[in-house]
């Protein structure tokens, strides 16, 4: 049975490692992955002061997101599901209860910040490019912002 469920900081270790997985599904080079760790790793402090839920099917973790919010802009920080079941449909149950939260939250839009490869993922579901912003990880490379609108 799958059920979604607040993350705790006591979650760190499981939902870090498998962020790491998920993003390595998409065959980026180590360096690539260094730098993703540096810069994009969910920490303790995110959990405690953002909405951050977890995917469980029975105790089994699935996925998870986090939304960052700010004063100026709300973003979908992490959306990262076991690639062993990408495809399968548990991102999109993710994004519902994100977009259920948001509205709980008064929140009506918020900005994604992702790759190429799930770029089609967040087209798909309603979001619409924005912009492109410089990559925090490849210097000099381009990376797709997203907006959804409620």
């Amino acid at each position: 049975m799958n059920t979604i469920v607040s993350a705790s900081p006591d979650d760190i270790e499981v939902l870090a490692s498998l962020e790491i997985r998920s993003e390595s599904y998409w065959g980026y080079g180590s360096d690539f992955m260094d730098r993703f760790k540096e810069i994009y790793l969910i920490t303790e402090e995110f959990i405690t002061n953002n909405p951050t839920y977890i995917l469980k099917d029975n105790e089994k973790v699935i996925g998870f997101y986090g939304l960052l919010l700010n004063d100026d802009e709300v973003s979908l920080e992490y959306l990262f599901i076991e690639p062993k079941y990408i495809g399968k449909g548990y991102g999109r149950m993710l994004w519902n209860h994100a977009l259920e939260e948001c509205k709980k939250l008064g929140i009506t839009e918020f900005t994604i910040i992702t790759s190429s490869d799930a770029r089609g993922f967040y087209l798909r579901l309603g979001a619409t490019f924005y912009k492109e912003v410089d990559s925090l990880i490849s210097k000099g490379s381009k990376t797709p912002k997203l907006i959804y609108r409620l």
